[in-house]
């Protein structure tokens, strides 16, 4: 029976991803996890153990009236019913942004809370509903000690002409700048690198975090010196909803020949451009590689097309290549993915094993690759219950 337990929590729009980690000594370890899906509309959670059997399942009745501190009762229910026995430690959050000056994990205080709404505008679309969350487990269990991980923390290492934009110091002193984001999951794909691979890990390497969101990092001996994503989460790669990198001549287009509202100008640019945008089909990427319509064709070329772009702009960044990484959704199952990437890097010496890439192997390179690729797992919550472990005075 182990003493304590961390909750993990990360609170989007219309959905509340949550996993429980026992602690036992100095070893961390994923219980159960799950997903609260479709808040707003109708809203299901599915939590499932280690193993992947079914824990628990419910549904609300009018979920649509229902806001994100409506569900972590619940939530917190199935948290006491699964400790066994164990007392809950406190609970770690995602937030997506952390500013300037927030560059490492920290306890929740009044102050800090007061700090992270005055991020609110520099992510209107993430920051509430993290906020929202951390508000409704202290109104819910006013005891519990609550850490924040922020998204951007791992960035904080860029050099600043990384992070700067070629705008007046006035702008950059109020906070326009590049920050960049996914920080929490190559802070995990760093540290597991170093572990399995140090070699590598001390070296030049770009990470590839492809899901539905999508950036890269370029990294010098585990640290980010660069990364696609900059002042928002819009910027850079192709996306499932989202545009990446655009001239912002067309947002002065949109806005002064269209007379687009900049509601209707964040709808267009996070909900129904990339993926979905180009193909007028689907943000999935298994649906477009599985489809024979030419619309899915496009979007796939144009997501690959701006991929290997902007790894060639890591690569000259880093002065060369040692490791390419590929991680989350996409990064982790689509080999055909793997397949169209590398085989446009081969200028870099870069040799794709394709068994091994079809066999979605921990190693895809060839023997006598100059450069070295790896499919790895990334574990953002993992990362988190650390973190919060260590704040609250943890060894892990």
């Amino acid at each position: 029976m182990v003493a304590q337990a961390i909750l993990t929590l990360n609170a989007g729009s219309s959905s509340i991803k949550f996993a429980l980690f026992a602690l036992d000594g100095d070893a961390l370890e994923c219980t159960a996890g799950g997903k609260i899906e479709g808040i707003g509309t109708s809203p299901h959670l599915v939590a499932r153990d280690a193993a992947g059997r079914l824990l628990d399942e419910y549904r609300w009745d009018d979920g649509s009236e229902l806001h994100h501190e409506a569900f972590f009762g619940r939530l917190f229910d199935f948290a006491e019913q699964h400790l066994d026995g164990a007392t809950l430690l406190g609970v770690g959050h995602r937030v997506v942004h952390g500013g300037a000056h927030l560059q490492a994990p920290a306890r929740v205080t009044p102050s800090l809370l007061g700090a992270l709404q005055a991020l609110v505008p520099l992510a209107p679309l993430h920051q509430p509903h993290n906020l929202s969350a951390i508000e409704a487990v202290a109104k819910l269990r006013p005891e519990l000690a609550q850490v924040v991980c922020f998204d951007t923390a791992f960035h904080h290492s860029m050099p600043s002409e990384a992070s700067r934009f070629a705008l007046p110091p006035a702008l950059t002193s109020e906070g326009v700048r590049r920050y960049g984001f996914h920080g929490i999951s190559y802070e995990y794909i760093a540290g597991q690198l170093g572990r399995i691979d140090p070699v590598l890990a001390g070296g030049r390497t770009i990470i590839a975090h492809l899901g539905n969101g999508a950036s890269l990092c370029a990294l010098r001996a585990g640290r980010s010196i660069d990364t696609t994503m900059s002042f928002t989460t819009l910027d850079g790669l192709v996306m499932g909803t989202r545009c990446g990198g655009i001239d912002p001549g067309v947002l002065l287009y949109l806005l002064q020949h269209k007379r687009m509202t900049p509601s209707q100008l964040s709808h267009l640019f996070y909900d129904k451009s990339g993926l979905l945008g180009v193909s007028g089909l689907s943000s999935d990427m298994r649906e477009l590689l599985a489809s024979k319509d030419s619309r899915a064709d496009e979007a796939v070329d144009l997501f690959v097309y701006r991929l290997v772009r902007e790894i060639g702009g890591m690569v000259s960044v880093l002065g060369g290549l040692d490791g390419l990484v590929f991680t989350a959704g996409i990064g982790e199952n689509a080999s055909e993915i793997r397949h169209r990437v590398c085989q446009r890097l081969a200028w870099l010496g870069l040799v794709l094993d394709e068994q091994a890439n079809a066999a979605h192997a921990a190693v895809i390179s060839a023997v006598g690759s100059r450069v070295t690729v790896r499919v790895m797992a990334t574990d953002e919550e993992a990362m988190i219950a650390q973190h919060t472990c260590r704040v609250l005075g943890q060894s892990v």
